[in-house]
C-alpha cells in the first residue's frame, strides 16, 4: 500500500457565502428586535387602572322597602296638599267671619245712632208740645181771669172758648165706634210709636180708633192732619180729628169725643187721658167721616 493513503479531513466544510449572508441577517435582525426590547423594558411603564362596574343586585326586602319609601313620600305629599288646602279655607273663614263682624258693628252703630236721633227728637218734641201747652194753660187761665174780672155774669166769656159751638147730642154710627174705642183706652200707656193694643202714641191711638169704623188712616200725626176737611173748632162733631201745630206739620193729634171734651195720648207721664178743650186748646181740626 501507498504510505500515502487517503485520511480522511475533520474539517468542516465551508459554507457559502450566500448562506453567511443570509444567517448574518438573520442575527442582526434577531439583535435588534432584542435591543429594542430591552430599552422598552428599561423604562417604567404606567399601569393601567381597570374599572369594574358592579351592579347592585335587589333582593325582595329592598324592593318592599324602595315600594314602601315610595308610598310613604306619596301619603306626604297628599297629606301637605290636604292641609295646605284646610289651612286656606280656615285663612278665608276668618277673613270673611271678619267682614261679617265688621259689618254688624256697623250695623249695631248705625241703628244706634238712629234710635238715639229718634229719641232725642222725641223728647225735643215733647218738650216743645209741654211748652206749648203751658203756654196756652197760662195764656187761658189769663184770659179766663180778664173775662171773669170785666165780665157782667151774661156767659159772654163761654162763646169764646172752643167747643161752645159744637154738637152735643150723644155719637152715633161710625163716629160712636171711633169715641167709644178712643174711651176705652184711658187708662192705658203712652210709648212713642205705639199702636196697641197695650199702649199708643198720639197718631197712633187716632189711627186705630178710626180703623174701628172701617176708615184707613196715615200712620204719622203729620199726615192726618192733612186727611179730610177743615172744620171750625165751634162746629166739632164727635169723632173730628184735632191738631196741634200746623195742618200737615202737626206735632199732634187727638179725637174729639164730644161735650168739650177730647181723648188723646198726651205723654209718658200721663198716658192716655180724656180732657176738656180748655186743658189744652188744640190749633185746628179736621173731619173724615
Amino acid at each position: 500500500m501507498s504510505h500515502t493513503a487517503h485520511i480522511p479531513s475533520h474539517r468542516k466544510p465551508r459554507r457559502s457565502a450566500s448562506k453567511l449572508a443570509v444567517r448574518a441577517g438573520v442575527a442582526g435582525g434577531v439583535l435588534s428586535t432584542l435591543a429594542m426590547a430591552g430599552t422598552a423594558s428599561a423604562s417604567p411603564a404606567e399601569p393601567v387602572a381597570e374599572t369594574t362596574l358592579e351592579m347592585p343586585v335587589l333582593n325582595l326586602d329592598l324592593a318592599a322597602e324602595v315600594a314602601s319609601a315610595v308610598t310613604t313620600a306619596a301619603e306626604n305629599t297628599r297629606s301637605a296638599a290636604v292641609e295646605g288646602e284646610l289651612n286656606a279655607q280656615e285663612e278665608s273663614a276668618r277673613s270673611g267671619a271678619a267682614a261679617e263682624a265688621k259689618q254688624a258693628k256697623e250695623a249695631a252703630q248705625k241703628k244706634a245712632d238712629e234710635e238715639k236721633k229718634a229719641k232725642e227728637e222725641a223728647d225735643r218734641k215733647a218738650a216743645a208740645e209741654r211748652a206749648s201747652r203751658t203756654a196756652a194753660r197760662q195764656t187761658l187761665q189769663s184770659t179766663s181771669g180778664s173775662a171773669s174780672g170785666s165780665g157782667s155774669g151774661s156767659g159772654s166769656s163761654t162763646g169764646s172758648q172752643p167747643g161752645a159751638g159744637t154738637v152735643t147730642a150723644p155719637a152715633t154710627g161710625s163716629a160712636a165706634a171711633i169715641v167709644n174705642f178712643a174711651r176705652a183706652q184711658v187708662g192705658k200707656a203712652y210709648v212713642m210709636g205705639g199702636t196697641g193694643p197695650s199702649s199708643y202714641d198720639c197718631s197712633g191711638l187716632v189711627q186705630a180708633a178710626y180703623r174701628q169704623a172701617g176708615i184707613s188712616l196715615p200712620r204719622m200725626s203729620q199726615a192726618q192732619s192733612s186727611s179730610g176737611t177743615s172744620v171750625s173748632l165751634n162746629a166739632l162733631q164727635p169723632g173730628d180729628i184735632l191738631y196741634w201745630g200746623s195742618r200737615g206739620s202737626a206735632y199732634h193729634v187727638a179725637v174729639y169725643v164730644g161735650g168739650g171734651k177730647f181723648v188723646g195720648a198726651q205723654n209718658p207721664s200721663t198716658g192716655i187721658v180724656e180732657r176738656s178743650l180748655s186743658y189744652d186748646k188744640p190749633t185746628g181740626a179736621v173731619r173724615v167721616l
